[in-house]
């Protein structure tokens, strides 16, 4: 027995680049284009995790006085 939810249509304009992320998502997962926005819209409106929020405010600034070295030392002799 296979079982769906109803839908609704609903048209939306994607980029070149979207689509063709979204196609070949769908091809490896075995699913539809359309499947796969479904889930990326569903990951989207999901509420947020109040543990996320609590660990993020938990470490935010836990390191003050890190410095950073400047692009030029990173790159290291000649560039």
């Amino acid at each position: 027995m296979v079982w769906c939810m109803p839908h609704t249509r609903t048209q939306i304009y994607l980029t070149d680049e979207q689509r063709s992320l979204a196609t070949e998502r769908g091809r490896r997962e075995g699913t539809s284009m359309a499947h796969v926005i479904r889930e990326a819209v569903d990951a989207y409106l999901v509420e947020p995790d109040p543990q996320v929020d609590e660990a993020l405010d938990a470490t935010f600034g836990t390191l003050p006085t890190l410095e950073v070295p400047s692009r030029d030392e990173w790159d290291g002799p000649g560039g």
